[in-house]
């Protein structure tokens, strides 16, 4: 038995051809996938659990500030940050999950605290910002995660008076063409949810997902990313960790339905994680990664693209986008 791993940087309506002078920009979320696939890569390759390394990898991917987790947490529509994060070990089913951060450096870590020091699973808001003070994580000030590109975020989408995916749909771009707000490098300023899924040499499968939610989203807002069976889930068949729009992936409880179509119904990982993302939710909302007890890696989605990269045990790796 061998190890895989899969990771994604959000999922939507991402253009195939871009100007010249944004693919800078593209080239930058590439490379910050490649080198959070390099972090996990190695630590498998040293024999950390898979539980240990979604963690490690989901961190790397909220420090960046190209994905939409962490340091790059887009707004609500208060201007104020609020982030969610779940972990979960497809061994035990054990489970953490955050939500409402607004200091907290990595919230995926807090998520495992919440997981392994406390008798709940899932902690939100002030509740969940007192805990983190009581287990002396790394936290900031709110407007440390507050950037200048995710203020032109929220500016375009009030504009548009839209609570917007990860990535800018064709509307927003309509809106700053007659607003002239901003020139079109802010349209491209794309940003995901992050998610990382791994199966171990020993075959325990651990999956984690961090993000900011919607651009102009409501205060107190909770999407699918700390919902466990809705945007990530692991057990002995699977490991998942789903992007998009979070009110679909709810409804369609996409993490789970994949184990679900494993378990009950014999299918096999690619198929259980194409039938859910052709069937469960709508066209150009959903995407997911998912590794199977057999470290075979599924990563489909019906939107435009989505920020994914995988690797195995033997070399083979993928980093793409549509």
């Amino acid at each position: 038995m061998g190890w895989s791993i899969a990771l994604h940087g959000g999922a939507g309506d991402i253009p195939v051809n871009i100007p010249p002078e944004l693919q800078q920009r593209r080239q930058e979320s590439l490379a910050g996938l490649r080198h959070c696939l390099d972090v996990g890569v190695a630590a498998l390759n040293h024999g950390r659990c898979a539980l240990d390394v979604v963690e490690l990898v989901v961190r790397e991917l909220e420090n960046h500030p190209r994905f939409n987790a962490g340091r790059g947490s887009v707004l609500t529509c208060e201007g104020t940050v609020e982030m969610e994060a779940s972990i979960m070990d497809g061994k035990t089913k054990n489970c953490g999950a955050v939500s409402g951060l607004k200091t907290v450096a990595n919230a995926v870590s807090l998520a495992r605290l919440v997981m392994e020091k406390t008798p709940h699973i899932y902690l939100g808001f002030d509740g969940a910002e007192a805990f983190a003070r009581e287990q002396g994580v790394e936290t900031l000030q709110p407007n440390d995660f507050i950037t200048p590109e995710n203020v032109k975020r929220l500016t375009l989408a009030k504009e548009a008076d839209m609570v917007q995916l990860d990535y800018t749909p064709a509307a927003h771009k309509e809106v700053l063409q007659e607003t002239h707000t901003a020139n079109e490098d802010d349209v491209d300023s794309k940003l995901g949810t992050v998610g990382c899924v791994a199966i171990d040499n020993d075959g325990n499968l651990a999956c984690a997902t961090s993000t900011g939610g919607l651009v102009n989203k409501m205060v107190g807002r909770i999407g699918d990313t700390p919902i466990i069976g809705a945007g990530t889930y692991a057990n002995s068949y699977c490991a998942v960790s789903a992007t998009g729009k979070g009110e679909h992936i709810i409804r369609g409880t996409i993490a789970r339905e994949v184990a679900a179509l494993m378990e009950h119904k014999g299918m096999s990982l690619k198929e259980a994680a194409s039938y859910v993302v052709d069937n469960c939710a709508p066209s150009g909302s959903v995407g997911l990664i998912a590794v199977s007890a057999k470290g075979e890696i599924a990563m489909p989605f019906n939107t435009t693209g989505m920020y994914r990269a995988c690797a195995t045990h033997d070399g083979n790796s993928e980093i793409a986008i549509h």
